[in-house]
């Protein structure tokens, strides 16, 4: 099988596609979810989400064959609660990254109850809105170290070469408290950063990622790094590729600049 790049994304807010309002003004991020499977080089054989909705004590691996729905959001309209993303697990596969996260070193287990969060369904719907891609989770740890979520993204990274897309899912702004105008310029300062970031070269990119805390106003884009940890993970996978600028987009949620990547 040909490699597969790794990517981080921006997935948006809640359930967002089923809004027409927000979908309209999330056209190009629905734009750039919608192009990956063009970008991959075969159909994967799964996605592998690492989402900013799922974290624990340990790498915990989505394991059941047929993993049930999770409404982690709250105030939208009673017909996103009834949303059914139907794509089938990969308990095989799940077993399979266990144990890579086990050779690593790092504490894992398997998931039999956990379900798809709106991380997670809401981007692999409008990559296969027909469900048909397999699709499974690993949980981020909760103490939310950069260094660590680097090593979980080493450890998986074989899966590159066996049908599996990793995509970390989160937002390169996440500050529930300052939306709007107010986050127009913490969010466009931040993102330069990140730009500039994930262009240097592999060796120094690392070092800088893992001390995100010194960016320009990182702590205000990211008072609890749950949404930014992903791209640790995803980046980890691919810590030599490229990065490219997948998704670009000013004044969402009335003033947030985010961005999404992809690693090869």
């Amino acid at each position: 099988m040909a490699r597969m790049p790794t990517y981080f994304i921006s997935h948006g807010g809640g359930p967002w596609p089923w809004i027409p309002q927000m979908r309209q003004e999330l056209a190009p991020l629905e734009q750039s979810l919608a192009a990956i499977p063009s970008e991959l080089p075969e159909k994967p054989k799964a996605i592998l989400m690492i989402s900013g909705h799922w974290e624990g004590p340990d790498y915990a691996v989505m394991h059941s064959p047929a993993p049930p729905m999770v409404y982690d959001y709250s105030g939208f309209p009673p017909h996103t609660y009834d949303i059914v993303y139907p794509a089938p697990g990969a308990p095989a596969l799940a077993e399979r990254t266990a144990q890579l996260i086990s050779d690593a070193g790092l504490p894992t287990s398997l998931d039999d109850r956990q379900g798809y969060d709106h991380g997670t369904f809401v981007p692999a719907y409008l990559m296969y809105p027909e469900a048909d891609v397999p699709l499974y989770q690993v949980a981020m740890r909760s103490h939310y170290d950069p260094a660590e979520h680097f090593a979980l993204g080493r450890s998986l990274a074989p899966l590159r070469d066996e049908g599996v897309v990793i995509i970390g899912s989160g937002l390169s702004y996440h500050n529930l408290r300052l939306f709007g105008p107010g986050a127009k310029i913490p969010s466009d300062t931040f993102d330069k950063w990140l730009t500039e970031t994930l262009v240097t070269p592999p060796q120094d990119r690392t070092a800088s990622l893992i001390d995100w805390e010194s960016a320009p106003h990182a702590r205000t884009c990211h008072k609890q790094e749950d949404h930014l940890v992903p791209l640790f993970a995803a980046l980890g996978a691919a810590e030599d590729g490229i990065a490219t600028k997948t998704y670009y987009q000013e004044g969402i949620f009335g003033g947030v600049t985010a961005s999404s990547w992809r690693f090869d």
